[in-house]
């Protein structure tokens, strides 16, 4: 069972992510002038930069807006120079997270992200202390309603999924990050629109939280997450919708 397809689906149901549209926006931005410096101006030959221009074009972001971060990102336009950094930590009840953050001063941020972490239950840890906890994958989270399971299943794994999961209201399909777009396009064209889609940390296991550990934890994601230099937050938490609903 994983808390990541809930988080997501309570956060949807709560507009959250509408109601910060600006912060949506930085976050866009630094991760379409990080893809195009990283593995070139050029879409078709960057898988990274094609999914940051998906979402930031999902996000309703002006072309012109992500053609510039992108010319950033190249060099043929001069900006900031943003630096990549994952932290990790322990959240209540010993929680793994791993935060992807996209920085131009890493020191400020660490010490952001430190008090965060203190203000909620929690402690950054040394490099290496969870990474070991979590596998890169990719993660497309569908809503049970849209599609039947034997049918979601034969058409994933055919496209080369790796494995479907059933987490209560939703199914999770895990691919490898190299199947990850084909797996995305075959749901698309079943005509079923993924609540997430992403490469990501998937947790190997989960930690069940109840009560205040279950509450904590939620406020800690939602406060790292709302950062502006956090990306992605990846935990191993399980919490149930009845707890987040009240959270």
């Amino acid at each position: 069972m994983s808390g990541h397809s809930k988080w997501h689906s309570i956060k949807h149901k709560k507009g959250a992510l509408d109601a910060k549209r600006g912060k949506l926006f930085t976050k866009f931005i630094k991760e379409l002038t990080v893809a195009a410096r990283s593995g070139g101006g050029d879409p078709s030959g960057n898988a990274r930069l094609r999914k940051a221009i998906s979402d930031a074009k999902a996000g309703n972001m002006p072309n012109d807006t992500i053609e510039r971060a992108i010319r950033r990102g190249t060099g043929e336009e001069e900006g900031v120079n943003y630096e990549e950094i994952t932290y990790e930590g322990y959240g209540p009840g010993g929680v793994a997270l791993l935060i992807e953050s996209v920085t131009d001063n890493r020191n400020r941020t660490v010490a952001e992200i430190r008090h965060i972490f203190s203000k909620n239950g929690g402690n950054l840890a040394a490099a290496g202390a969870v990474n070991w906890m979590f596998d890169k994958k990719g993660y497309i989270v569908v809503e049970k309603a849209a599609k039947a399971e034997d049918e979601l299943f034969d058409l994933a794994i055919d496209a080369g999924a790796d494995d479907l999961r059933d987490d209560e209201d939703n199914f999770e399909i895990i691919t490898s990050p190299e199947n990850f777009e084909k797996v995305v396009s075959a749901v698309k064209e079943a005509g079923v629109e993924p609540q997430v889609a992403e490469v990501s940390m998937v947790p190997q296991n989960y930690v069940k939280l109840e009560g205040q550990d279950a509450r904590q934890m939620l406020k800690l994601m939602e406060a790292l997450e709302d950062h502006d230099d956090v990306q992605k937050v990846s935990a191993n938490f399980d919490i149930s919708e009845a707890d987040m609903a009240a959270a």
